[in-house]
C-alpha cells in the first residue's frame, strides 16, 4: 500500500513540463518608417553572412522572454499548474477586445503591411509583437525564394542566407500561432480565428509541397516542408491534457477515490468546454473535440494501466472496475453534453479486455470470501445469543431473529456492489453467492441442532426455537421471489431449512406427544371400551397446548397443526394395528367402525378448525372403518385397492394388522384380500408419509 501511495503522489503531483510552444509576446510597437528603412539598409542589402543576425535575433527573443516573465511576476504571483489550462474556467472575451499579444499599434502596423512588401526586419518586428497578419507576406516570401531557386539565377550561398532568414521568421510565426492555440480561450475569438487560418494555410501549403515533391527545381534549398503545424498543435493539446489531468487533487488525501474523481471531473468539464466554446470556432479539419478527447482518454488510460500493475487491495480493485466499466463510459463518454460529440471518436475502454476480466475474477473471488466471512460472523453472533439465553425480539406478535435479515442483506449488498460495475457482473456474482449459500445453511442447521441438544434448560429455549423456525420463511421468500433461484438450486437450498424446521417442530411438539402417549394407550388397555371419551380427552389435551405455538408465523403454525393432525391419525392407526382386538361378529365390527368414524370426524374437525391444511389425511380413518365394517371379501378388496391408491405406503403388513380385527375371515379370504396389493407393487413413492411411519409386527 505504501508503494501505491508513492505512485499516486508521483502521478498527481508532478510539475508540468515547460511550454515550449508558448513563445513570449513582446510589448514593443512597430518601428517608424525611418527606423524600418534604416534596419532594412543594415542587413538585407548587406553581403555579410546572415547567421550572426539570426543568432542575435534569437538572443533578443530570449532576453525579451526573460523581461516579460519578470514583469509578469511583479504584477501577480505564479499560479503554477492552475494556469496550465484555466481556459475551461474563464469566460469568453468580448468580440473585438484586444489580447495581450495584440497591442494597440497592431492596427497601424497592418496598414503598413498592406503597402509595399515588407522587409524581413519588418516581418520580424511584427511577429515579435504577435501580429499574425504577417503570415501571408511570409508565405509569399517563401514562394519567391523557391521561384528564385528554381530559376537558377542566385548563388547557393545567397539562397542559403535568404532561406535561413525565412525559416527564422517561420519559427517566430509558429511559436506565436501555437502559443495562441495553446490557450485558445484566453484570446479574442478573432485572434483565435487568425491563428487557425494560419495553420490551415500551412497545411494546404504542405499538401502542395508534397504533390510537387517529385518535380525538380528546388536545388540549393533545404527541405522545410511538410512543417506539420497541425500535428504540432495536437501535440500541444496532449501536453495541455497531461498538465490538467496531472494536477494534484484540490483537497483531501491522495487515495484512489479522490484521484479517480479528479481525473473524471477534469476530463468531463474540460471536454464540455471544448464542445461548447471551441468547436464553433475551429475548422472541421482540426477535429478539435476528437483531439482533446483522445488526449484526455490516453492520459486517463495510462494512469489506470500503471495503477493496475500494482497488487491492488479489494477496495482499489472495485474502484478500478467501477470507473472502467461504469462511471467513465456512462457518466463521461455518454453524458448528455458529450454523447453525440464522442459517438464517432471511438475512444474505447480505459483498460484492455483481458485485464478487465482478470480484475473481475479477482473482484468475484474477493466478494465471495467477504460474504463467507460476514455470514459466518453473523451466525456466530446469533449462536452466542442462544447460548447466553438472550430472548428473541417480538415483531407483530411473532418471535423474530435478525439472522435471516443479516444474511439476506449481506448477499444483496454484494450483488448490488457487482451490479454497480455492470449488470453482467451482477449476474455472475449471483451464481457465486448462491454457491456459497448451501454451505452456510448447513452450518446454520448444525449450529441449531447443537442448540436444541444443549439449551433445553434455558428459559428462552422454546422462544428461540420458534424464532429460528420463523427465519426459514424469510430465507425461502428471498430465494423464490427476490433472487429467483432456479428450481433445482432451490431444492438444494431449501433442504437444510426443511430439516431445521422439522427438528424445531419435533422439539416444540415433544411435550405434547409425551402428554398424549398414555391417552392413546387407553384404547388397547380398555379394549376400545368408550373410545369417544378417550378421543375427547386427547383433543382437550391438544387444545391446551396450542397457545404455546402462537408466536410462530401463520404459515408455520399451519404446518405445525398439520404435524399434530398427522400424529393423531398415526397414533390412532397404531392402536388399531396392535392385534389385541379380535371381533368375530359383524355387529361388533360395525360397532367399532362407528366408533372409528366418529373419532375420525372429531379429529378432522378439530385440526381443520385450528388451521391444519392436511386434507390428504381425511380418508385415512374412515376407509379403515369401512374395511372393518364390510363382510364381503370382494367389497373389501375394492376398498383396499382404493386405499392403496391414496396411501402408496400402505403395505400388506399394515393390511394384515387391520384384517386381524375381523375374526370371522378365513385364512384363504385374508390371503386373497392381501393379494390385491400385489397390483400396486410398482407404485411410485408417496409424496407424504403415513404408514411408513407406522411399524407393524
Amino acid at each position: 500500500m505504501l508503494k501505491m501511495m508513492t505512485f499516486f503522489q508521483g502521478l498527481s503531483g508532478h510539475q508540468p513540463v515547460r511550454d515550449t510552444l508558448d513563445f513570449p509576446r513582446s510589448p514593443q510597437k512597430l518601428p517608424s518608417t525611418s527606423e524600418a528603412e534604416s534596419e532594412a539598409s543594415m542587413s538585407v542589402a548587406s553581403s555579410e553572412d546572415l547567421a550572426p543576425p539570426l543568432e542575435a535575433g534569437t538572443a533578443l527573443c530570449r532576453e525579451e522572454e526573460k523581461t516579460a516573465k519578470k514583469k509578469k511576476e511583479k504584477k501577480k504571483k505564479s499560479k503554477g499548474l492552475a494556469n496550465v489550462f484555466c481556459v475551461f474556467t474563464k469566460g469568453k472575451k468580448k468580440k473585438g477586445q484586444l489580447s495581450s499579444a495584440e497591442p494597440e499599434g497592431a492596427a497601424r502596423s497592418r496598414q503598413g503591411l498592406d503597402g509595399p512588401p515588407p522587409t524581413v526586419e519588418e516581418l520580424k518586428a511584427a511577429l515579435e509583437r504577435g501580429q499574425l497578419e504577417t503570415a501571408p507576406p511570409l508565405l509569399a516570401l517563401e514562394r519567391e525564394l523557391a521561384a528564385a531557386a528554381a530559376a537558377g539565377g542566385a548563388s547557393e550561398e545567397e539562397l542559403v542566407r535568404r532561406q535561413s532568414k525565412v525559416e527564422a521568421l517561420y519559427d517566430l510565426l509558429r511559436d506565436q500561432v501555437l502559443g495562441v492555440l495553446r490557450r485558445p480561450l484566453e484570446v479574442a475569438p478573432e485572434r483565435l480565428r487568425q491563428a487557425l487560418a494560419v495553420v490551415s494555410e500551412q497545411e494546404s501549403e504542405d499538401r502542395q509541397a508534397a504533390a510537387a515533391a517529385a518535380e525538380p527545381g528546388t536545388s540549393g534549398l533545404a527541405v522545410t516542408r511538410p512543417r506539420r503545424w497541425l500535428q504540432l498543435w495536437r501535440r500541444g493539446v496532449a501536453e495541455a491534457a497531461e498538465e490538467r489531468m496531472g494536477q494534484r487533487p484540490a483537497a483531501g488525501p491522495e487515495v484512489p477515490e479522490s484521484v479517480f474523481l479528479h481525473l473524471g471531473r477534469t476530463m468531463k468539464e474540460d471536454l464540455e468546454a471544448v464542445v461548447e466554446r471551441l468547436k464553433p470556432l475551429f475548422p472541421a479539419e482540426f477535429g478539435v473535440v476528437a483531439a482533446y478527447a483522445e488526449s484526455y482518454h490516453q492520459h486517463f488510460a495510462a494512469h489506470l494501466a500503471a495503477m493496475a500493475q500494482f497488487e491492488l487491495c479489494e477496495r482499489d480493485t472495485y474502484m478500478l472496475l467501477v470507473w472502467v466499466q461504469n462511471l467513465y463510459p456512462n457518466d463521461i463518454i455518454n453524458s448528455p453534453k458529450l454523447a453525440g460529440e464522442l459517438q464517432g471518436v471511438g475512444l474505447g475502454s480505459l483498460l484492455p479486455p483481458r485485464q478487465i476480466r482478470l480484475l473481475e475474477a479477482t473482484f468475484l473471488s474477493n466478494e465471495a470470501a467477504n460474504v463467507r466471512e460476514l455470514m459466518d460472523r453473523a451466525l456466530e453472533l446469533e449462536a452466542q445469543h442462544w447460548a447466553e439465553d438472550v430472548p428473541p425480539q417480538r415483531l407483530d406478535g411473532h418471535c423474530h431473529s435478525e439472522l435471516a435479515i443479516d444474511i439476506i442483506q449481506i448477499i444483496s449488498q454484494a450483488q448490488a456492489k457487482a451490479e454497480s460495475i455492470t449488470l453482467d457482473l451482477g449476474s455472475q456474482i449471483k451464481q457465486v453467492l448462491l454457491a456459497e449459500l448451501p454451505a452456510f445453511l448447513r452450518s446454520y442447521q448444525r449450529a441449531f441442532n447443537e442448540f436444541l441438544e444443549r439449551g433445553k434448560q434455558l428459559r428462552n429455549y422454546r422462544a428461540n426455537v420458534i424464532a429460528n423456525i420463523n427465519n426459514c420463511l424469510s430465507f425461502r421468500m428471498s430465494m423464490e421471489q427476490k433472487w429467483q433461484v432456479p428450481q433445482d438450486t432451490l431444492s438444494l437450498l431449501l433442504g437444510p431449512l426443511g430439516e431445521l424446521k422439522s427438528h424445531g417442530f419435533d422439539t416444540l411438539l415433544q411435550n405434547l406427544r409425551e402428554d398424549l402417549k398414555p391417552l392413546f394407550k387407553r384404547f388397547t388397555h380398555t379394549r376400545w371400551a368408550a373410545p369417544m371419551e378417550t378421543v375427547e380427552k386427547i383433543i382437550t389435551t391438544v387444545d391446551m397446548r396450542l397457545p404455546e405455538f402462537s408466536e410462530l408465523q401463520d404459515c408455520f403454525r399451519e404446518e405445525l397443526m398439520e404435524a399434530v393432525h398427522l400424529h393423531l391419525v398415526k397414533e390412532y392407526i397404531i392402536q388399531l394395528s396392535k392385534r389385541r382386538l379380535v371381533l368375530k361378529t359383524a355387529e361388533q365390527q360395525q360397532q367399532l367402525a362407528g366408533h372409528i368414524l366418529a373419532s375420525a370426524d372429531t379429529i378432522q374437525h378439530f385440526c381443520t378448525k385450528h388451521g391444519s391444511p392436511a386434507t390428504w389425511l381425511q380418508p385415512a380413518l374412515p376407509t379403515l372403518a369401512e374395511i372393518i365394517r364390510l363382510q364381503d371379501p370382494s367389497a373389501i378388496k375394492i376398498e383396499v385397492a382404493t386405499y392403496a391408491t391414496c396411501y402408496p405406503d400402505f403395505s400388506k403388513g399394515h393390511l394384515s394388522a387391520i384384517l386381524a380385527i375381523k375374526g370371522n375371515l378365513s385364512n384363504s379370504e385374508v390371503k386373497s384380500i392381501r393379494s390385491i396389493l400385489d397390483v400396486s407393487t410398482g407404485a411410485q413413492e408417496p409424496s407424504r408419509s403415513l404408514f411408513s411411519l407406522i411399524k407393524v409386527g
